[in-house]
């Protein structure tokens, strides 16, 4: 059964509710701050709560330091799904259906596995499932999982400012693929090595996947999806290349960053009108349920990352569907109750119209 956070009047099952003001990126927010203990629950973590302490450092922002290597390849790898566009038309029915099957693959390595496994631990998985994750997040090439659930969590504790690694703040590009073309805000580095990531540590799945992260990418990103289709079904090498690999990769990536720039500029606020992020419905559909991140903001340790179940939402679907199956457990939800009042309290008021 999904955990429930209940709310009676001004308590809830994690913890006291208190207000405080607090400011995120430009705007001046009035947050419910829960007793941090509490609210870590069973989770075992707490940094992916927003820090209200946080300013930002006065005086210039650092100079932009590019980094070529990223820019070379990110521009070849565009170029190699926009050639592979062409030879759909020229692919077999089985090689665009392996291409999907390994897009949702990838996918649920990172909403299942590292953004609401890992990251925000909004439920527990058994080994059999967490490898199983882990081999999806190779396939899916975004940093090993160690390296994704440190930037994901300094993103939720600073969110919009200069210590969120694509700070939505500077703009649609560089929240979704620019903030990888040059060298991180110093602020950024600093906060992300003064996270508490013992849990991730003490994850040997986690921990073997990056140590030996190079090959697994080489293998289960590239050479697994090209020598399936070219082996059983004789499709030609080239094709195999760059459907199932190529563009299904950066598919992929395109997918992930638009919860990071789209999620947080299109869109309505009915939870929380006073921070960014949106409620973003076509996001969900190309992410497996990622969009709905005025709720996710609002709410991080919700395993669904929204209060609609399975709408636009696959991950939720798939996490349901391990947790009938014994291999997953322990499903945070926020109650309806505390929902409700959280909309009624910040929200700008579009739940009314549904």
């Amino acid at each position: 059964l999904s955990k429930e956070f209940s709310s009676t009047s001004s308590t809830t099952a994690v913890g006291t509710v208190t207000s405080r003001v607090t400011r995120n990126g430009n705007a001046v927010v009035e947050k419910d701050l829960f007793n941090h203990e509490d609210l870590a629950g069973d989770r075992g973590m707490i940094d992916d709560i927003f820090d209200e302490t946080y300013q930002e450092k006065k005086g210039p922002k650092p100079p932009l330091q590019y980094v070529w290597r990223n820019i070379i390849l990110m521009s070849l790898l565009h170029l190699g799904a926009i050639f592979a566009l062409t030879l759909i038309p020229s692919a077999k029915i089985q090689t665009l259906a392996w291409a999907i099957l390994c897009f949702l693959l990838n996918a649920l390595g990172i909403t299942a596995g590292s953004h609401r496994l890992w990251s925000h631990r909004s439920y527990k998985a058994t080994l059999p499932l967490r490898i199983f994750l882990t081999i999806a997040n190779s396939m899916a090439f975004q940093n090993d999982i160690y390296e994704w659930v440190r930037d994901h969590r300094v993103h939720h504790k600073f969110s919009e400012t200069d210590a969120d690694p694509h700070n939505a703040m500077r703009g649609f590009f560089f929240s979704h693929i620019g903030w990888l073309l040059v060298r991180k805000h110093p602020d950024v580095i600093e906060k992300g090595q003064k996270l508490d990531l013992s849990d991730i540590k003490a994850d040997k799945v986690v921990m073997f996947q990056r140590r030996y992260y190079k090959p697994s990418v080489v293998l289960l990103c590239f050479t697994l999806p090209t020598v399936v289709p070219w082996y059983f079904w004789d499709e030609s090498i080239v094709i195999s290349f760059f459907i199932p690999a190529i563009l299904r990769y950066t598919i992929g990536l395109n997918a992930t960053w638009l919860v990071n720039s789209a999620a947080h500029m299109f869109g309505n606020r009915p939870y929380d009108q006073n921070i960014n992020p949106r409620e973003n419905p076509l996001v969900s559909l190309g992410a497996l349920g990622e969009g709905f991140h005025n709720y996710h903001h609002t709410f991080p340790y919700d395993y669904s990352t929204s209060e609609f179940g399975w709408r636009f939402n696959l991950t939720t679907a798939f996490i349901d569907l391990m947790c009938l199956l014994g291999l997953a457990s322990d499903r945070k939800k926020v109650s309806k109750e505390v929902i409700l009042a959280r909309k009624m309290r910040t929200g700008d008021g579009s739940h009314k119209s549904g």
